[in-house]
């Protein structure tokens, strides 16, 4: 390669091997959504040793439980338009440290009220981190492995689940459910070291910001020796000249201008609607299939198939840098409503059920953990962080919407079939609201494969 020659960044990530330098980088991001895993589950499996210890009743966890998704959402919307102007290594880092001391904090609670405001706080730096750790991975990654890498990534938000559920419960007799907490806020502490020292701070974000080519060859070495060579790093992405070309704006500005709005909605729809179904689910189908008639052993089991379904997203993410995103994705979910509405047909029918269950889990899962990736790519740099965090943000209070959802059927005396009937209906909506957004706004040839090969002439 000439020393004189003009090298667009992603045609450089591109055209060399995924380097070990580029698997530190998910190593560390994968760590973080680890514990964003842990730590979200954590108050859970602490619950039972809350109302032992300070004799409450179930009633009055709400607001601590809930507490954390309001955090989640509001983190998340905050985070996204601070890291297209500061940067993601610095928000990132941030919203680490804020939600391991928060938990470590919440470790040393007296009374329920502190726990709640400790576990919003602790919520906010989650929300924080899990976009900004998506955003910083996407560019970081060849186009070929967008997909494939983030939803990796994502795979590590429920093996953090499960692990926090295995080492709670051979914590907590031993030491109480303090030490869950404490464990939650040391771990993510000793990370922000990690992440100050080693993390660089994404070269795309470094080029629209103006950055010099030293410090960006300087990062760029440790993927490839080929940097020393380079002149200058430009960063042209050709799937985006439309948007770039028409909108004069970064973060929020560019995320609701005219060109990307209709597309934004679309995928704050979808994710909407996946987080009314999983939460809706995940509170409520071990009580609907008790009232269905199975012993309550069985119906806990049953239930627990529901979220093992995650690491399917692997699978979608090769499909994704393959074939069509959205529609891959828009499947997924059309194949959740199809799931849940014959969860409802399955009662009294053992084997169907859990057919059904499993299926709908793995579908609703693998869907789901697909967005952030199909966002990332929707999205340029300039408006990249505040559009997937956006979008993450804004789905949490369908979370919160699901569980009043629910609620509010079993009031009005639904029977178990209406009731899943009713819960298919979100899936057929998110996989629409894909369909619609394959079909407006900009990017229609670049959703063909998130991995498409961008070639500079």
């Amino acid at each position: 390669m000439p020393a004189t020659s003009r090298v667009d960044v992603q045609t450089f990530l591109d055209e060399h091997p995924f380097s070990g330098f580029q698997w530190l980088i998910f190593g560390l991001c994968f760590v973080i959504v680890l514990l964003d895993g842990f730590d979200t589950a954590a108050i859970g499996f602490i619950a039972p040793s809350l109302l032992k210890e300070w004799g409450i009743e179930k009633s009055a966890l709400g607001p601590v439980l809930s507490a954390a998704l309001f955090g989640l959402a509001a983190g998340a919307l905050f985070s996204g338009p601070l890291a297209d102007r500061l940067g993601r290594k610095v928000v990132l880092v941030a919203s680490v440290l804020v939600f391991s001391l928060a938990c470590l904090a919440s470790a040393f609670a007296t009374n329920l009220t502190e726990l709640t405001v400790l576990r919003c706080v602790t919520g906010i730096g989650l929300g924080a981190a899990m976009p900004n750790a998506v955003t910083l991975l996407s560019e970081y990654c060849p186009q070929r492995l967008r997909a494939t890498m983030t939803n990796l990534m994502f795979c590590g938000f429920p093996l953090g689940a499960a692990f926090g559920g295995f080492l709670a419960a051979w914590m907590i007799p031993q030491w109480g459910w303090r030490s869950v907490l404490t464990l939650g806020g040391l771990t993510p502490l000793l990370l922000t070291v990690a992440l100050v020292v080693i993390l660089p701070e994404s070269v795309h974000y470094l080029l629209s910001r103006g950055a010099s080519v030293e410090r960006v060859r300087k990062v760029m070495r440790k993927i490839s020796a080929a940097a020393l060579q380079v002149s200058q790093f430009v960063m042209l992405e050709p799937e985006h000249a439309e948007v770039t070309r028409r909108v004069n704006a970064s973060g929020l500005g560019m995320v609701l201008s005219p060109v990307l709005r209709a597309g934004s909605l679309m995928l704050w729809i979808a994710y909407f609607m996946g987080l009314v179904i999983f939460y809706a689910l995940i509170n409520w189908m071990p009580i609907l299939f008790k009232d269905a008639g199975l012993n309550p052993q069985t119906a806990t089991l049953i239930s627990a198939l529901f979220p093992l379904g995650g690491v399917g997203a692997v699978f979608f993410g090769w499909l994704m840098d393959r074939f069509n995103a959205n529609l891959i994705i828009a499947a997924g979910y059309a194949l959740t409503a199809v799931s849940i509405f014959f969860i409802g047909q399955a009662a009294g029918q053992l084997g169907l059920l859990m057919a059904a269950v499993f299926l709908g889990g793995v579908m609703m899962n693998t869907a789901q953990s697909s967005m952030p990736a199909l966002a990332a790519a929707f999205y340029p740099t300039q408006g990249r962080a505040t559009g997937v965090s956006w979008m993450l943000g804004i789905g949490r209070f369908g979370g919160i919407a699901g569980s009043f959802l629910i609620a509010e059927m079993t009031a009005r005396q639904l029977t178990f079939s209406q009731i899943f009937a009713v819960m298919a209906v979100p899936g057929a909506i998110a996989a629409v609201a894909l369909v619609v957004k394959q079909f407006v706004g900009p990017g229609r040839s670049s959703d063909k494969g998130i991995g498409a090969a961008v070639t500079v002439h």
